[in-house]
């Protein structure tokens, strides 16, 4: 791992050292070195100010910013030439983080020694450094051995580590993911108590933590943290909300277990990784996630006790595409994201009964176009939605399923399916109709989208015909 280390990176070691300051390799990059996993993050710890930094980081890279400085942070970039990546850092001045009770930011407090400022990583498997340019490995708080046994503890007491930054639970519960590893019972402990403090963490914050716990290659445990804990209580209360309880006669499954195995599926029917993709949905799709694993949550809401014993949860998918919207919004998701999982939720069970009633090519279409550019997802999710034990249920789904997809690909060989629009457009409605602009032009639109869904293409001869008898019987 120390040998890996770009030239560059030991270079600004010298330059530090020989200024009067200390510089260390620090946290993530160290502690993935001893996992055997590529980090291309350099973060690096330092005794000097953040206006030393800046001086210093001019000096040696080709470009710096200060957009951290406020919180002793300052980034520089040198370019790397043909054919390498270019090395990018960040050096934080030595600090502590506390916050204040009524604020929902940290206060920042500078430190001055490097085990001081290791105290206040948040788990000892993060509290691991290297001294540049000596190559002098630092870890005052048996972060190695941690690290091999797969278990986070806190440098300091949990509870105040988590009193001082609330956000360090939620990572609690992304390390269980992405590290395979367990809870300290006594960090395990603490979140429990202390789970409503992270209230006071912005929401882009919590969302931006879990975001990275949903793209970690297995998020179940850490989901599964959540909940455990009652953080999702504060955070994500829906997916709290799906563990229906089970009644003596097991008349509905578990929601909240089935919603993480779909999520489990779905990831696996991702196709190739964001780097190298090799299909149309590369992982980590951060929406076909998020679509899998709330897709049922209008389910405590809309759950009925049918008479003989029977169990209902009609239109929650309705419902659940409300409360997705609802819930993404609050925790700041972006627009895109918001209306493409709340569809995908909306849509989720639009297949169901294909297998039992014979699609009309219009209803493929209407399927197609309902979808858009979330179709391939869509795909994922209907697949992934299927955990029944039932072996002859799941092989007549998937039939069923594959079944649909062909017909999907014959009609969009033959019409162009994924750009179906009505055989005439806005200008040759307006001439035919001898009318301008207005909202009529809108409902003729509607009309030839309809007749385009329900018999395919027709020639520019046929959509005027109908578009006259539909005009005339409108005006009469």
């Amino acid at each position: 791992m120390l040998a890996s280390l770009p030239a560059e990176a030991l270079e600004l070691g010298a330059a530090f050292r020989a200024a009067g300051h200390e510089l260390a390799l620090v946290g993530g990059p160290v502690r993935d070195a001893f996992l055997g996993r590529a980090s291309s993050d350099l973060d690096f710890t330092t005794s000097a100010t953040p206006d030393e930094t800046q001086e210093l980081l001019a000096a040696w890279g080709d470009a710096h910013w200060d957009i951290g400085k406020e919180f002793g942070t300052i980034g520089a970039r040198r370019f790397a030439g043909k054919g390498r990546d270019d090395v990018v850092v960040e050096v934080t001045t030595y600090r502590t983080d506390e916050y204040d009770p009524a604020s929902r930011k940290p206060l920042v407090a500078f430190g001055d020694t490097l085990e001081g400022d290791l105290s206040r990583r948040d788990f000892t498997v993060n509290a691991l450094a290297v001294r540049l340019p000596s190559l002098e490995f630092v870890d005052p708080f048996d972060g190695l051995s941690d690290l091999a046994a797969r278990v986070l503890r806190t440098p300091i007491a949990p509870e105040r580590s988590f009193d001082d930054d609330p956000l360090r639970m939620m990572r609690a519960a992304r390390f269980v993911s992405q590290l395979g590893a367990r809870l300290h019972p006594d960090v395990a402990e603490a979140i429990s108590a202390m789970a409503q403090r992270i209230e006071i963490v912005s929401a882009e914050r919590v969302r931006d933590e879990l975001v990275k716990l949903l793209l970690t290659d297995n998020p179940r445990p850490g989901l599964e943290v959540l909940v455990d804990s009652g953080l999702a209580d504060h955070v994500l209360p829906e997916l709290t909300a799906l563990q229906l309880e089970i009644d003596e006669h097991h008349r509905h499954k578990d929601v909240y277990q089935h919603s993480l195995t779909v999520l489990a599926q779905a990831i696996a029917l991702e196709t190739g990784t964001q780097a190298e993709p090799t299909g149309p949905v590369p992982g980590p799709d951060l929406q076909l996630r998020l679509a899998a694993l709330l897709h049922d949550i209008g389910k405590p809401a809309t759950r009925r006790f049918e008479p003989g014993g029977g169990v209902s949860f009609h239109h929650h998918e309705v419902v659940g595409a409300k409360l997705v919207a609802k819930r993404l919004k609050a925790l700041r998701f972006d627009k895109e994201t918001v209306q493409a999982v709340a569809k995908l939720t909306e849509l989720h069970l639009r297949f169901h009964g294909y297998g039992e009633q014979a699609w009309t090519d219009s209803a493929v279409r209407r399927y197609v176009t309902d979808a858009g550019p979330l179709l391939e997802r869509l795909h994922r999710l209907t697949r992934s939605d299927c955990t029944t034990r039932n072996k002859r249920k799941a092989d007549r789904l998937s039939f069923a399923y594959d079944d649909l997809e062909h017909r999907i690909g014959v009609l969009r060989e033959k019409e162009e399916l994924a750009a179906v629009r009505p055989d005439l457009d806005g200008q040759q409605i307006m001439a035919i109709l001898g009318i301008g602009p207005g909202p009529v032009i809108g409902e003729a639109y509607r009309f030839l989208l309809d007749l385009r869904m329900e018999h395919g293409p027709q020639d520019p001869a046929e959509a005027e015909r109908a578009l006259r008898e539909w005009w005339a019987a409108r005006e009469g």
